[in-house]
């Protein structure tokens, strides 16, 4: 039997798909888990695209959003951009 690594980026191929998996990460509250969520769904989209629609370099982009990058609030909401979402607060 071979397998391979699963890649969650392979399967976010519509904005609702997008969308709940963005969402579910912001949900669990945990920062590392909604950098990785946004480097996911930006490898997803297209990493080259995503950092010249932020305004970022692509290398800038991949340092920020990896396991060991730490993204300004700034970068979040450029990538959000980038990725057509937008941020809302509601009452918890």
């Amino acid at each position: 039997m071979t397998t391979r690594t699963w890649d969650v980026s392979e399967h976010l191929d519509s904005e609702e798909a997008i969308a709940a998996y963005l969402n579910a990460a912001i949900e669990d509250g945990d920062t590392a888990l909604i950098q990785a969520a946004l480097g996911d769904i930006a490898k997803a989209k297209g990493m080259s695209q995503i950092a010249r629609e932020s305004g970022m370099g692509r290398q800038s982009l991949y340092k920020s959003l990896n396991e060991n990058g730490n993204p300004s609030f700034t970068t979040i909401i450029n990538v959000a951009k980038a990725l057509g979402m937008k941020l809302t607060f509601t009452t918890a």
